[in-house]
Order: structure tokens, then C-alpha cells, then sequence
């Protein structure tokens, strides 16, 4: 296959669309006294005055209808706090399905209601509150119309952003009713006296598998189709003034390993927070820790490149997609998760530093980011890290923007503080041509002592979504010097040509099927020399019913060019040559709003001339509104025609979930992988506050064969208190 050839087709496949529908209006109503936030709102005198917005439409099971349940949503404001107010009318209020409660759990497969909140109406970013009938709290930041995925907890759809507001909810014979109120601190909006805001609502009704929306959006896209939304006007805001100091007090104690005794830990910490505009805010933290944030899951590598793990500490995800440029998951100009995490996962200590992120005028974004992180014994340098990002926005979800990122050392580990650096530059853009195509790209450069000249990696890709087709295709060069040492590469010196195309069609009435998705994707990767690395090309139709279920039918075609032997497994080498293979896949899940629901992935065929077999399994359950449960179980069977050629890899996950309340949270993470015969568990109670501020107890527990010490077992337990405390 030349895929130069079907990437020039694909990308002269990606033609504009025509202009949009007319958006609808919705006046947010000014109120002297805040409403009592009970989840009260059919009989409430204060949302009877209101104006509503209602005549919600389907994309989901069938596009543009009426929705089946009637949709009722009112926004007022105060001074100091956003209203939302919505009555999920519903003829069948014994068939409303309300699932987990934790926060952030997944709309989609309980009854739930969303809003999105667009402050500077520039139609590609925005703020996303949703609830479910039990109170579940649901937020996240959106970036670029969340188009791309998030690498380093920047990207398109940030759900691990967690600001302060509060939601109440009633059940009744009506149906189900919700009022939001979000502190205006708690956003970023211009400086105007009036103002107008762009908004969606979304509702989904579980049992009947249904979508619907108050400003229509294609069935190709989401809520996060800011460009899509409706418009908020009669906002009349106050100037608002934000200070938040948050202080932690924490204390551990650990065994195992290399201590004999248990080691005692004390610290002491915070983070503020500084609206300097409405728009622009200042974040400082000191002696940063993040003890309660989850372990990251195992996972199975049986090739030769580099894992990604994704960010979850909450001080680099605010404002996080302000700093993704690059392809993520696979060349990133920044990653934070470089910055108080060393080798191999060794965790260094974060001094402080500050972040300066927002908006300037209505179209300006920019963030800097400065952290010093201490040094390590002789294994980890004392760093200073220095992220600057600019971005104009342009018409039409174009945009234009810069990154410089830096790490200076001390140079106590190489020996020479002036050789102790290294600095990634690019500039990256975006250009929308009609509502269906944008063309995006980027052109980076960094600078290591010692590795000067081809140090250049640049991407070209375009898009087109329309509601029937989605095509893209896209070409990357990264030559052999390019070294972001505070971004993430997942291979280098190679040059790449991608392509997808995939065809959505909704059958009226055949066999129960909601939707057939045949698609295709394809890439291959090139050294500089032209020899062909790796290929891959994958065929495949997904076939969902309106029941829930899925069916994945696909075949994937591979080639690996190996030049140097590599380690696949401990003893088992991969030796150099070309390998052509081909490996069936099948997919199969059930309808995850069930209380039990189970899913399968299965994968045979050819493997670096032998063969492999994979199965992966997950299995689901939940009780009531307070429990859930995941089990999965990873299995690799592996059969390669070298030495010690047969092996199997297996990895077991357990989750245990139980809210008591929205707030008051014990989760549990049991891992297991058979190929160190490690066992890890992570036990997290959580009584929160607000966002992720309050209580943690956390245990952890590390059994492992390759422990280094007297004492196999690593153990773990740490308590840590926080509290947002409100000073303007």
C-alpha cells in the first residue's frame, strides 16, 4: 500500500460545509436575593418568574425529533453566583435511572443534565456542569471545542478540573428537578458591565438511550461543540475579587523495602489562588504535595516504545489545555508529569512555584507555569522548570499560538551547571474552513547540549466531520535530535503518514441496530534513511443497538522493521528483521447503565513471527446509587519462534467504589501482574469539602518479587487535611 497515496486522498476528501442555523436566546434573570438551593424548582416562586428554555432535540436514537420528555431550564444570578435551574419532566419517573453518585462519575449511562458555559463567547472553550438525580457533581474544562484527546491533562476535555459550586435535586411524580449554583470565582469571564455568554443544555434519558439538546448540534459532535451553542444575554456582572488559600497538613509513615523501622513524616503545604482579573488568574503553591491522588494503573508493554501515564495531580490540571501542543500521547512540547517525577517513576520533591493563566482582552490566552523540584541523592538533579504559552484566537475555531518550555538543572549529576538545560520551542495553529474542516499543525525545535542540528519535529493534519462521514489524515517528522526532555515522545527520529476515514449510517428499522460504523485507519512510520519502522493498518465496523450493545468485527494488518534485538520479555529477545502479520479482533459489551454490564475484547493472529492471544475482559456491577465495581483481567499468550519464546503476561484490576454521600467517598485499587508477581493495593477515604479539598486517609501496600530490601513489603499510610479558605 503507498500511503502517500491514501494520505492525499483523504486529506482532498476533507471539504468545507455551508454556514450554520440560526443559535436560540435565553435571558438569565437578576435576582436580589439568592434562590434556597434545595433542588426545588417546580413550585419555587422565584424560577416561576423566569424565562425558560425548552424544546429540547434528539441526536440520539433518532436525529432532530422532539425530544420524548418535556425539558425545562431557567438561569438567574446574584452577585456573587451563577443559578441553574432545570425540571426533567418524565411520564415515567419509576424508569429513571440514577447510578453512581461519586463526582465526576459518566453522564451517559444514567439520566443526567448538563450545561455548558461559554464566558467569553469565543466559541471554542468553555466550562461544563452536569448533575444526575442523586446529586452527582460533574465538571470540566473544555479547550479547542474538545476536539483531540487529553496527553498531559491538556487537550480537548479536561474531567479531572474540579472547581467550587453546589447542586441540590428532588425526585418527584413530575419527574426529577436540579438548581446549580456556581460561584462567578469559581469561572473566568471578560471584564464588561453586560454581558452575553454562550450556552447548551443537554438532557439524557437512560432507558430510552436518548440525547437531546436546547441549541441544536449535529449527532457528529457533542456538548462540547461550543460553536454550536445558544446564547445567554442580560448578565450583568460585578467586578469580582478571588482570593483562595488553601493549607494542607500531612503526616505519613512508611515500612518496607530497604526501612527496617517505620520512617515518620510531617508536612506542611498550600496553595492559593488570585483572581488578578476576572479573566487572568495567579496560582502559587509551596511544599506542593499530592499524596491523595490515585496510583497510576499497570499496564502491558510487548513493544519497544514508550508508555504514557496520564497526569492527575490537581495543581497541573487547571488550565491544562492551555499548554497542549503537540500530538498527544505521542510528541508533547510539554508533559508535567516530568516535573516531580523522575526515572522510573521515582518521586522527587516539588518546592513550589506559580502559575499565571487566562485570558487577555476577549481572545488572548496565555499561561506561565514556573516550579523548582529538590534534587534526589545522586539520582535526580534540583531542577527549575519554565513553561511560557501564548495563543490568539481567530475566527471560525482558528487560532495561532507559541510555547517555550525549559529545564535548568543544578548540575550536580552531569557535573556542568551551564550544560544542565533543555528548552523545547514551537508554534503551533489551527485554521476552521466552513463547520466541517479544520486544518491543524505545528512546527517545534529544542535545544540539548551536545545534540545540536536535526532537532526539528513538525505535524500537518486535516479534518473533515460531517454527520455521515469522518476522514482525516496527517504527516509527522521528528528527526533524530529532537529532545523534549519536559514533553513526552514516544519514539524517535521518524517520519509518519496517518489517515482515518469512517462511515456512520443509522439503519430506520433493521435487526434493532442504531448505528453500523465502518471505518478504517492506517499509518507507517519511515527512518530518515526510508526504512520502513512500523505499519499498521486496521479494518474494522462497530455495530451498536438501541438495546446498548456493542459488536467490533475487525482485522489489523501489521509490520514491524526491527534493526537491533530488543527485550520483549525478561530473557526473551525479538531479533532484527521485517514482520508482516495479520490479527483478528472482536469487541463485545453490554449496555453499561444495566447494574451489571460486561465487556470483552479479544485478539489473535501474528506477533514478531510467532504468535499472540489476548483477551481482555472487564466486568461491571453497581447497587443503589452508592456502590460500584469494576473487575478486569488481562491476558497475553505469546508464542515467538527465539529462545524463551513462550510466555504469558496477565494483569488483574480490582475497583471498589462506595459513596456514602456526593462528598464522603472509600475507594479501593487492588493490581496485579503476574510477570513480577506484584500486588499493589491503594486504599483512598475521601470527606471533601469542596472540589479536592478536605480529608484524605490513604493507605498504600507494594508486594513485589523485585523489591530491594530486607522487607518484601512496602507499606504506606498517610493522612492529609485541606481546606479552601475564602479571603476576599
Amino acid at each position: 500500500m503507498d500511503f502517500r497515496l491514501l494520505f492525499l486522498a483523504v486529506l482532498l476528501s476533507a471539504l468545507p460545509n455551508l454556514c450554520d442555523a440560526a443559535r436560540p436566546n435565553l435571558l438569565a434573570k437578576a435576582l436580589k436575593q439568592a434562590p434556597i438551593l434545595d433542588g426545588e424548582v417546580l413550585n419555587d416562586p422565584v424560577w416561576k418568574t423566569t424565562t425558560t428554555a425548552s424544546g429540547f432535540r434528539t441526536v440520539r436514537p433518532v436525529e432532530g425529533e422532539l425530544a420524548s420528555q418535556r425539558t425545562q431550564v431557567s438561569v438567574a444570578f446574584t452577585d456573587n453566583a451563577l443559578y441553574v435551574a432545570v425540571i426533567c419532566f418524565d411520564s415515567d419517573p419509576a424508569g429513571i435511572v440514577s447510578t453512581d453518585s461519586r463526582r465526576d462519575s459518566s453522564m451517559s449511562d444514567t439520566d443526567s443534565f448538563q450545561v455548558i458555559l461559554d464566558p467569553f463567547g469565543d466559541k471554542q472553550n468553555g466550562f461544563v456542569f452536569g448533575t444526575t438525580p442523586n446529586a452527582a457533581e460533574y465538571d470540566g474544562q473544555v479547550t479547542n471545542q474538545g476536539s483531540g484527546s487529553f496527553g498531559s491533562g491538556g487537550g480537548g476535555f479536561n474531567l479531572n478540573w474540579d472547581t467550587t459550586w453546589a447542586v441540590k435535586t428532588q425526585v418527584g411524580a413530575f419527574g426529577w428537578s436540579a438548581e446549580m449554583e456556581i460561584p462567578f470565582k469559581s469561572l473566568r469571564y471578560s471584564s464588561s458591565d453586560i454581558q452575553k455568554w454562550g450556552i447548551n443544555f443537554q438532557r439524557n434519558i437512560r432507558r430510552t438511550q436518548e440525547i437531546a439538546y436546547w441549541s441544536p448540534i449535529g449527532r457528529e459532535y457533542n456538548l462540547f461543540r461550543v460553536s454550536q451553542a445558544g446564547t445567554l444575554e442580560g448578565l450583568q456582572l460585578p467586578k469580582q475579587q478571588n482570593f483562595k488559600f488553601t493549607p494542607y497538613v500531612l503526616g505519613q509513615a512508611q515500612n518496607g523495602g530497604t526501612l527496617n523501622d517505620t520512617n515518620y513524616n510531617e508536612e506542611f503545604g498550600f496553595d492559593a489562588k488570585y483572581s488578578v482579573t476576572p479573566s487572568l488568574t495567579l496560582d502559587l503553591t509551596y511544599n506542593t504535595d499530592f499524596a491523595q491522588v490515585e496510583v497510576d494503573e499497570l499496564q502491558v508493554n510487548l513493544n519497544r516504545f514508550s508508555l504514557f501515564f496520564p497526569e492527575k495531580r490537581p495543581f497541573f490540571l487547571e488550565n491544562a489545555g492551555q499548554f497542549a501542543v503537540g500530538t498527544p500521547r505521542e510528541v508533547e512540547m510539554f508533559f508535567s508529569r516530568r516535573i516531580g517525577v523522575g526515572a522510573g517513576g521515582l518521586q522527587t520533591p516539588i518546592d513550589g512555584g506559580l502559575r499565571l493563566s487566562g485570558k487577555i482582552g476577549a481572545s488572548t490566552n496565555i499561561g506561565l507555569l514556573y516550579m523548582a523540584a529538590d534534587s534526589v541523592n545522586d539520582i535526580e538533579p534540583q531542577n527549575n522548570f519554565t513553561v511560557a504559552r501564548i495563543n490568539q484566537e481567530l475566527e471560525n475555531r482558528s487560532s495561532l499560538g507559541a510555547i517555550f518550555v525549559e529545564r535548568k538543572g543544578d548540575g550536580k549529576i552531569s557535573g556542568d551547571a551551564d550544560t544542565d538545560y533543555n528548552r523545547t520551542y514551537a508554534i503551533d495553529g489551527q485554521w476552521g474552513i466552513g463547520e466541517r474542516t479544520t486544518v491543524r499543525g505545528y512546527v517545534a525545535k529544542t535545544e540539548t547540549p551536545g545534540a545540536r542540528g536535526k532537532d526539528m519535529a513538525y505535524r500537518l493534519n486535516a479534518r473533515y466531520d460531517s454527520a455521515a462521514l469522518l476522514s482525516q489524515a496527517g504527516y509527522t517528522k521528528v528527526e533524530e535530535n529532537f529532545n523534549p526532555e519536559v514533553g513526552f515522545l514516544r519514539r524517535q527520529n521518524y517520519e509518519k503518514f496517518d489517515a482515518f476515514a469512517l462511515y456512520r449510517y443509522r439503519p430506520t428499522d433493521w435487526l434493532g441496530l442504531y448505528e453500523l460504523r465502518p471505518h478504517i485507519a492506517s499509518n507507517a512510520y519511515f527512518d530518515d534513511q526510508g526504512y520502513w519502522e512500523s505499519g499498521f493498518t486496521h479494518v474494522d465496523n462497530h455495530w451498536e443497538w438501541h438495546s446498548g450493545i456493542e459488536i467490533h468485527t475487525g482485522v489489523d494488518f501489521f509490520h514491524e522493521g526491527v534493526k537491533e534485538a530488543f527485550e520483549i520479555n525478561p530473557g526473551t529477545f525479538v531479533d532484527p528483521g521485517d514482520y508482516d502479520e495479520v490479527r483478528s479482533n472482536l469487541v463485545f459489551q453490554t449496555d453499561e447503565g444495566k447494574p451489571l454490564s460486561f465487556s470483552t475484547r479479544y485478539q489473535g493472529g501474528g506477533f514478531f513471527g510467532g504468535n499472540i492471544s489476548s483477551l481482555d475482559t472487564e466486568i461491571k456491577a453497581r447497587y443503589g446509587n452508592n456502590f460500584s465495581s469494576a473487575l478486569s483481567w488481562n491476558h497475553n499468550d505469546v508464542n515467538l519462534p527465539v529462545a524463551n519464546g513462550r510466555f504469558k503476561v496477565n494483569v488483574g484490576r480490582l475497583r471498589l467504589s462506595y459513596s456514602f454521600t456526593p462528598k464522603i467517598l472509600l475507594q479501593a485499587l487492588v493490581q496485579y501482574d503476574d510477570r513480577t508477581d506484584l500486588v499493589a493495593t491503594n486504599i483512598r477515604f475521601s470527606w471533601l469539602q469542596s472540589a479536592s479539598a478536605g480529608l484524605y486517609l490513604v493507605y498504600n501496600e507494594v508486594d513485589d518479587e523485585n523489591n530491594i530490601g530486607p522487607i518484601k513489603k512496602r507499606r504506606e499510610f498517610a493522612i492529609k487535611y485541606s481546606r479552601i479558605i475564602d479571603l476576599l
